[in-house]
């Protein structure tokens, strides 16, 4: 039976406590800051990306992984005898995914499985890591696509942004625009739904901010009770991440919660969702 190799993306954000020892290769997406090229995480680390932030007269963009740098390692991998599972940010964020496609075809041959996460983020980094605990145990192909669509399902993240210049600057707005305009003193509570960023209500203060975001994972939970893995995400906002992992973890049962971390949101992510962003991302049952 071949060795199965999961693909992903910079914008999955798994911490690297997580990714260690585990078969997983990550593209690095762009960051645009001028003149300069950034590789996402190799290039610029998000304490970097959000310290030049706060000064930047030049706002940066963010470029998908090329089809060539997909064509590149998936040309290592099979050379090295891997089959690949290919899990990457939505579609509906970012033409990752599609650089994918092109470089799959020049591999007629080759057992290239691809997955849109419908999500980014640790919603993503879930997905990722139940796949490769599938290839790491010897699952097959479908074995880890299975999982991953199955993984899929179960994930989601709810976030708060201290505005939405940065998602409407980017064209990623989506669902968010519903909160165009909102007073200075309203935060909007957004989630990835089917791949695209939706409103779900606003929040005045960080306290209601975080006893809301993990409201909202406790809802998923009654509907279906299990297992949930957590991750507060954040950018450049780690105390108020660790505080928010804290008393997820106070209100659920610890025999409910298998996993809990904290991560930070990449450069490229960040550059959509702003300083001081927060979430709470979860896999339920898995």
């Amino acid at each position: 039976m071949s060795k199965v190799m999961v693909v992903t993306d910079s914008t999955s954000n798994i911490p690297p406590e997580l990714l260690d020892g585990q078969p997983i290769q990550v593209l690095p997406l762009q960051l645009i800051w001028g003149s300069e090229i950034l590789r996402d995480g190799v290039d610029i680390s998000p304490v970097e990306f959000y310290t030049r932030l706060k000064t930047a007269k030049v706002i940066p963009t963010t470029s998908q992984t090329t089809p060539e740098e997909f064509h590149q390692l998936y040309a290592k991998l099979i050379k090295e005898g891997y089959d690949i599972l290919s899990i990457h940010i939505s579609a509906k964020l970012s033409g990752t995914l599609d650089s994918a496609i092109q470089a799959k075809r020049k591999f007629p041959k080759a057992k290239i499985e691809l997955v849109d996460s419908y999500s980014t983020s640790m919603a993503m980094g879930f997905q990722v890591l139940a796949a490769a605990r599938v290839a790491q145990a010897g699952g097959s192909l479908l074995d880890c696509k299975t999982m991953a669509e199955k993984a899929r399902e179960q994930t989601g993240v709810y976030f708060v942004l201290n505005t939405l210049e940065f998602l409407q600057r980017g064209g990623r707005i989506g669902g968010a625009a519903a909160f165009l305009g909102t007073i200075l003193d309203l935060k909007p509570l957004l989630e990835l739904r089917d791949g695209q960023i939706e409103a779900v209500e606003r929040v005045r203060t960080l306290s209601k901010t975080l006893d809301r975001l993990i409201d909202l994972v406790g809802i998923k939970l009654e509907k279906e009770p299990g297992l949930v893995r957590l991750c507060a995400i954040h950018g450049n906002s780690f105390d108020e991440a660790n505080l928010l992992l804290k008393k997820a973890i106070n209100r659920f049962s610890s025999s409910t919660i298998s996993e809990s971390v904290i991560t930070d949101i990449s450069p490229v992510l960040g550059t959509h969702t702003g300083p001081g962003a927060l979430g709470l991302a979860y896999m339920i049952g898995m």
